[in-house]
């Protein structure tokens, strides 16, 4: 397993974009309605992967640029999103994004925040960010306790996903959030967001994650039986639910 960011994902693509649940449309409502993003706007999807929020933003005619260091989720989404004249895509890190200077009205980035080096992240985004530009970032919280098979799904990554804690955007504090904005004046949006799985479905959902063991590791085998184990013991119908809290955070940059 790559100890790299920009390479942790590259062998999980395809259930990633298959397994990995999208964001609310609630999302851009909010941000127009507090005038975060307009019409007009030109936004950096930083951290963009396979597309799945850039997507988003383009079905809502906004001009955006996905920037993403990982080879195989950028192809994706090129070929993804090819059909969107409003769509553009960089190779690049959060840290070195090649972007002009003074390019950007808005910086977005899903699921990707706790990935970069914070430091040099937040030097570029004011670099790339035009005055009074904003910065949104967002992630899909998975619940992980309180409803029977989430908590299930939960002690299986505890128990044989060792390199679980890596990738774990729970640990970024607000604090740490704001710092990075430098700015406490810091909005908070929260909404609900659910994915429904047969067992192949949540089988895949888990190896999407970069911590999941792959076939030829000894963990794997035996995270795959309890996962099926747990599955039967919580499905109803054949089917479970994953639930998330989506939160995002929005603000300007100083």
């Amino acid at each position: 397993m790559s100890k790299e960011p920009t390479k942790r994902f590259s062998d999980r693509v395809d259930n990633y974009v298959k397994y990995r649940p999208t964001y609310p449309i609630e999302l851009i409502t909010k941000l127009q309605e507090e005038g975060i993003i307009e019409k007009t706007s030109t936004i950096a999807d930083i951290g963009s992967g396979t597309g799945i929020f850039t997507k988003i933003l383009l079905d809502s005619d906004y001009q955006v640029i996905g920037v993403e260091p990982n080879n195989e989720m950028r192809e994706f989404a090129e070929e993804y999103l090819s059909n969107y004249s409003n769509f553009s895509s960089i190779a690049a890190p959060a840290e070195n994004t090649t972007l002009e200077e003074n390019s950007a009205d808005v910086i977005t980035t899903a699921q990707a925040f706790h990935w970069f080096d914070r430091e040099k992240a937040r030097k570029e985004f004011l670099r790339i960010l035009k005055p009074n530009g904003y910065l949104v970032i967002i992630w899909n919280d998975r619940i992980r306790d309180k409803i029977p098979f989430p908590t299930a799904y939960n002690d299986l990554l505890k128990k044989y996903c060792l390199d679980h804690e890596v990738d774990n955007h729970y640990k970024i504090t607000f604090d740490q959030i704001t710092d990075f904005y430098g700015s406490t004046n810091v909005m908070v949006y929260t909404c609900e967001n659910s994915q429904i799985f047969d067992y192949e479905g949540i089988k895949g959902r888990l190896l999407s994650s970069s911590y999941s063991p792959k076939e030829n590791e000894p963990n794997f085998l035996p995270l795959i039986a309890d996962l099926k184990t747990a599955f039967d013991n919580h499905q109803i119908k054949g089917k479970v639910k994953m639930e998330y809290n989506t939160k995002m955070h929005y603000g300007k940059m100083k």
